[in-house]
């Protein structure tokens, strides 16, 4: 069954968040990703508070940029969520927005290489390994965690280009896709991570997630438009979705059938009414997906 969910967008002010969150959680959708971008607002520590406020909705963090965190830090964090909520976190990590990364002085020469590196230990210390290791980036000696979780932890890879997807395959348990990706750019992105998973003779499941941009109710075409346009993806064809719970819907499964095993809905930035968009995707686009 295809899962559904919304994006929090750090363009609202943190203390936003526990009542949409409650929202999310009272109203039956499946899951609430946050953004970790910069100068915004923390993912962990959001995450974590939206947890806290909740009972059941599933909390994404899409996602933690890698240069900004020693990759112990990021077990460290992703175990403790894991351990104090079984089953309902997610962390995605990827390369992060380069100029970002330009401007904390974090930026690296090679961005596959670290990020190549960041997921292969995360992913060994959330297993409980004790782990030793003498990359480009990433060294550890001797490390392993106290509280590793209780049981295994998917970690996605937050990417886009062809040999991070690749790269995503091989390593990462699952992929999330940005909102400028089309329901055929998924089923490319899906052949990609397929042929990492091939070459790494990988055989488990890999889930894959995707940002859908949305708009509903009055001026939702043109505030489609005009994000599609900030963004530079107004000419790519089959992005976003404007309209009712029906055309909401048809899109997602469009997704669905490319390949997505999550659609995540994300409102524009100048979403009216971000509490009555989780309420739709909730109340009225759910109900409509098989």
């Amino acid at each position: 069954m295809t899962q559904l969910g919304a994006v929090f967008r750090p363009q609202l002010p943190p203390e936003r968040l526990r009542d949409l969150a409650r929202l999310a959680d009272d109203s039956g959708l499946d899951e609430l990703w946050l953004w970790e971008d910069c100068f915004r607002e923390g993912g962990v520590s959001a995450a974590a508070a939206a947890l806290a406020w909740t009972r059941r909705v599933r909390v994404g963090i899409g996602l933690l940029p890698v240069p900004l965190r020693n990759v112990a830090v990021t077990a460290m964090e992703a175990a403790t969520l894991e351990r104090m909520f079984p089953g309902r976190s997610v962390t995605a990590v990827g390369h992060g927005v380069q100029d970002w990364m330009g401007q904390v002085g974090a930026r690296v020469e090679s961005p596959l290489t670290l990020l190549r590196e960041h997921l292969v230990a995360l992913r060994a210390l959330l297993r409980g390994e004790r782990l030793t290791t003498e990359g480009r980036y990433v060294r550890l000696d001797d490390v392993a965690l106290d509280w590793p979780p209780d049981g295994p932890v998917a970690v996605l890879a937050g990417v886009t280009g062809p040999r991070s997807l690749r790269l995503s395959g091989e390593v990462a348990d699952g992929t999330l896709l940005t909102d400028s990706n089309s329901p055929d750019a998924v089923r490319r992105a899906r052949r990609l991570i397929d042929e990492g998973r091939a070459a790494a003779g990988r055989t488990d499941p890999h889930r894959v997630v995707v940002y859908l941009l949305a708009a509903t109710g009055p001026g939702a075409a043109d505030r489609l438009h005009r994000e599609l346009a900030d963004e530079g993806l107004d000419s790519v064809p089959d992005l976003g979705v404007a309209g009712d719970a029906d055309a909401v819907a048809k899109a997602v499964q469009r997704y669905a059938d490319a390949g997505a095993d999550t659609v995540v809905l994300q409102p524009t930035g100048d979403e009216p009414d971000p509490e009555g968009f989780v309420r739709f995707a909730a109340q009225e686009v759910r109900p409509l997906l098989p």
